[in-house]
């Protein structure tokens, strides 16, 4: 009897032991989500605490532990596209698209924790409503979050006159993607739009910019197709105020992998080719070179669930919500590179008020 009472004993303990330990983990899942206070004005690394490390100063631990600024945030709000370019690192795995005044409550929350420019990014952003969904975020970004810098990177292809008559004086910057100035390489690419010509479209969007004082910017991936190209007299005359240019970048499940929906290996091209492209350019006042380097870890990407993406493990690995956990407490596991940010230049005049262009 008595062996029979222990024995029941422990087994009590056990099971207590049991809980308890759950009851802590519940708890230390419940911390980690809830919001934390926003961070101070030119705090950088991302780092979480380490309970395990040795305490040294205070001023120190906080240096360490401090999140980065939001300072410039790229919101992919859709992944739908209406183009299928075969390099494309942010394919449509989702037709989801946040509601309208979710999507204001994010942008307010990120504009408290420090941002000053968004930039929406799709996906294609003028699919969702014919422009309007974008064009109530940009109006929303501007008039009321007064953002000093607001922009919108498209293919183009749907934008109408109409859509700048209504919400052009709220946008800063258009960058329209444009990889060739050879229709038969953009149809090789994925950009073709039937009948439509992508570059006579292109002197078309410029034209409106220079009518409605939109900054003109062109997006360009170099690539297998292209790599060859010389871009130099087109952009020249163009006259874009930035000329962006990528090497063709892979991200393990969306452009590369089993599990992805494009196969971009064919695209992909080597750091010196990238090089010799860029100095064939470099007369191109304009251009900013971005290396495969340059661009995995150096920007704040937000996906159609305002969760930032992790890029620096080739992949996009999601934090969560910053709708459900506030912005320090995702932006801890962005993998953003602060110092990459500004090294690559990513802050720089992007308000149309202090560029003073000729429109």
């Amino acid at each position: 009897m008595h062996l029979g009472a222990l024995a029941l004993a422990w087994a009590v303990l056990a099971g207590l032991r049991g809980r308890l330990s759950a009851l802590f983990w519940s708890l230390a899942r419940l911390s980690l989500s809830l919001p934390l206070p926003l961070p101070l004005p030119g705090c950088r690394r991302v780092s979480a605490p380490s309970p395990a490390a040795p305490a040294g100063p205070r001023r120190e631990r906080e240096g360490e532990d401090a999140s980065p600024t939001p300072t410039s945030v790229n919101y992919h709000f859709t992944r739908q596209c209406n183009y299928k370019c075969g390099f494309c690192f942010h394919t449509a795995k989702t037709s989801f698209v946040l509601p309208l005044e979710e999507a204001k409550r994010g942008l307010a929350m990120l504009k408290e924790a420090g941002m000053e420019k968004i930039n929406f990014s799709g996906g294609e952003p003028f699919l969702q409503d014919r422009g309007e969904f974008v064009g109530k975020l940009v109006q929303f970004c501007k008039q009321e979050l007064k953002l000093p810098s607001v922009s919108i990177v498209s293919n183009g292809s749907l934008i109408r006159e109409r859509w700048f008559k209504k919400y052009g004086e709220y946008l800063d910057i258009l960058a329209i993607s444009c990889d060739s100035f050879d229709e038969n390489v953009n149809v090789l690419i994925g950009r073709g739009q039937g009948k439509k010509n992508h570059v006579e479209n292109l002197h078309k969007l410029r034209q409106w910019c220079r009518e409605y004082a939109v900054a003109f910017k062109i997006n360009s991936v170099i690539n297998r197709f292209n790599v060859e190209e010389d871009m130099n007299e087109q952009i020249k005359a163009l006259n874009p105020v930035r000329w962006k240019v990528f090497q063709c970048l892979l991200i393990e499940g969306e452009n590369s992998g089993e599990d992805a929906l494009r196969e971009a290996e064919k695209f992909v091209i080597s750091d010196e080719e990238f090089e010799q492209f860029l100095d064939r350019h470099n007369d191109v006042s304009c251009l900013v070179p971005e290396s495969n380097q340059k661009m995995r870890d150096s920007y704040l990407i937000l996906d159609e669930y305002m969760r930032f993406l992790n890029c620096r493990n080739g992949r996009k690995e999601p934090s969560k919500s910053i709708l459900d956990v506030g912005i320090e407490a995702a932006i801890k596991f962005s993998g953003f590179d602060e110092k990459m940010f500004l090294k690559r230049g990513g802050k720089y005049v992007w308000s149309k008020a202090d560029m003073k262009l000729d429109w």
